[in-house]
């Protein structure tokens, strides 16, 4: 006997010391409440009577025409592409979704002309004002560096031609950085992330060199001038957490202290031989984590001083705009991922995965299996998603994650909204000023 899915929560209710708020979810609306507007929400909540959440919020005033349809998007222009210049890496990390830049075959480097291909490919159909990006990743990219300057130079400008706008990211490992990396970057205006797992010996143990040699000096050493240069480029660090690396608080504050534009934390989900993949209790550990360093950033913002936790940051973004979305990410709709033999696939993480093929360079995208993926990945079909009040800010999670694991990180996301919707009432009373720049 099958189960009907469960009836989809329509609000979510939050408070601080001194406040009380609601999300509606149609929309990604807040409110702040009176307590008998509350209390009687509150009742109601979670009662399974669709009906009665209905009336609640019609008699409130909380009502509005749905902001999200089942509608999948038809065929929408791609404004986004991430080249896999260098299938190969010189890191050892064992939890590589790409394999060591592999990605299960044998390593290569894209040709001069498949990455031009892919330029051509995505500002075919550009026109005055339009906005694009190119990524660089790997692997590692700067094993390829000849083809990122050349695809830069030419990607800058046939945009200048068409008198659209190109933005270009770059994500390293940054063994490989140079000075000159850094005057390149700075000189178009890249953003430029860095892998680092922790300080010291923490990062050597998860992000060794292949013959075993630690590598967390030689990063600092390679992209200090870099942070050093920054202007037109915003240098940012990105920690991939695991159950070796939980130590959030003293890695932000380190990593902030280094000069980097941004610091975020993003957990290990999925790891192709399951090593160092998070459970459930470290998944508890990181939230606490997350919420300490979200706390420094709430001191931070009401003593005016910048405190970059990019994770943070986004967030309360997000909630201030009401971003309410039926995917989490732009992963085969506006945004692809070319691998080194022109293959396009949903996303970076889908190269050399059947289930991510959507298409390829010569032949372009095929519309039929972009729109199966654009179905089925909607969030109104994805279960438990469909129920859950986190719905329109989450998007449902990385697709890659959870078509190869499920779903274990459900309750740290729902975790972290929730204080992320307590922090966001809390700084509009006390810092408004926050978000009006």
């Amino acid at each position: 006997m099958s189960m009907m899915p469960a009836q989809p929560f329509n609000y979510h209710l939050f408070k601080t010391e001194d406040d009380l708020g609601v999300l509606v979810v149609n929309g990604s609306r807040i409110y702040e409440l009176e307590r008998s507007v509350y209390d009687a929400l509150s009742q109601a909540y979670g009662s399974g009577d669709p009906d009665l959440e209905a009336e609640l919020l019609a008699r409130f005033g909380l009502t509005a025409e749905p902001f999200i349809r089942d509608e999948p998007l038809l065929n929408p222009p791609v404004r986004s592409l991430s080249l896999a210049v260098a299938q190969k890496c010189n890191l050892g990390c064992t939890y590589c979704y790409a394999q060591q830049g592999e990605f299960g075959s044998a390593p290569k480097l894209m040709p001069l002309d498949v990455a031009l291909s892919s330029v051509e490919f995505l500002l075919r159909e550009a026109r005055d004002g339009n906005r694009f990006n190119i990524s660089f990743l790997g692997g590692e990219p700067l094993i390829n560096r000849a083809v990122v300057r050349s695809v830069t130079e030419f990607a800058a400008n046939l945009a200048q031609q068409k008198h659209a706008h190109v933005g270009f990211s770059i994500t390293t490992n940054g063994t490989l950085l140079s000075e000159e990396d850094g005057d390149f970057f700075e000189r178009y205006g890249f953003a430029v992330t860095v892998s680092l797992d922790g300080i010291g010996a923490t990062h050597d143990r998860l992000r060794p060199f292949r013959n075993g040699a630690k590598s967390y000096e030689r990063i600092l050493e390679r992209v200090t001038p870099l942070l050093m240069k920054q202007r037109q480029m915003q240098v940012s660090a990105r920690v991939t957490v695991t159950p070796k690396n939980l130590q959030l608080v003293e890695t932000l504050d380190e990593f902030i202290r280094l000069g980097f534009f941004s610091v975020g934390f993003s957990p290990v989900l999925r790891s192709p031989n399951g090593r160092e993949e998070m459970g459930v209790a470290e998944l508890d550990e990181m939230l606490e984590q997350m919420i300490l360093c979200g706390k420094q950033f709430e001191r931070a913002v009401s003593e005016k001083r910048r405190y970059p936790f990019s994770n943070m940051v986004n967030a309360l973004k997000e909630i201030h705009q009401g971003t309410h979305r039926p995917y989490p990410c732009g992963a085969g709709a506006g945004y692809f991922g070319v691998s080194a033999e022109g293959d396009l696939s949903a996303c970076h993480r889908f190269v050399g995965e059947e289930e991510g093929l959507l298409g390829n360079l010569l032949t372009g995208i095929n519309r039929s299996k972009q729109q199966d993926w654009l179905t089925q990945r909607n969030v109104h079909n994805q279960e438990p998603c469909r129920s859950c009040w986190a719905r329109y800010l989450c998007g449902g999670g990385c697709h890659h994650e959870v078509i190869r694991r499920g779903r274990p990180a459900c309750d740290y996301i729902r975790g972290w909204l929730h204080y992320c919707l307590q922090a966001y009432l809390r700084l509009l009373k006390t810092s408004p000023e926050y978000f009006s720049v």
